[in-house]
């Protein structure tokens, strides 16, 4: 599956931005799927997942109550909300599909078959 992600750009602090994740080649309901992040010099990080059918979300600590992570099978997307976005929030956004043979947990990135190119964004204070 390829995944293009989109939606990153310059924004100020407390504003809001949604990413988005469109696949190709397979269609996305047989995948867990999910967000990270690299921020400049720092290592990739986990932000959300969401489940095949979208009932189930987790998300790291520091974008609880700010990132919804939603998704529509019938378009091949999924969506990351990203509000009351800090500086801290700056960093290069990859969504990620879930292999259920590769090892790890939802929240590893090792644990994810398929990537796609990253998408900036950019929080200035």
């Amino acid at each position: 599956v390829q995944l293009q992600a989109s939606g990153g750009g310059l924004v100020q602090a407390g504003n809001s931005l949604i990413l988005s994740c469109a696949a190709s080649g397979r269609t996305l309901n047989k995948y867990t799927m999910g967000w990270f992040r690299q921020a400049p010099g720092k290592e990739r990080e986990f932000v959300a997942t969401i489940s095949l059918g979208g009932g189930s979300t987790y998300y790291t600590e520091s974008v609880k109550g700010r990132f919804t992570i939603s998704r529509d099978n019938a378009k091949n997307t999924v969506t990351l909300q990203m509000n009351s976005l800090k500086p801290e929030d700056t960093a290069v956004y990859y969504c990620a599909a879930r292999d259920p043979v590769f090892p790890g947990t939802w929240a590893q990135g090792r644990a994810y078959a398929y990537w796609g190119h990253g998408t900036l964004v950019t929080v200035s204070s």
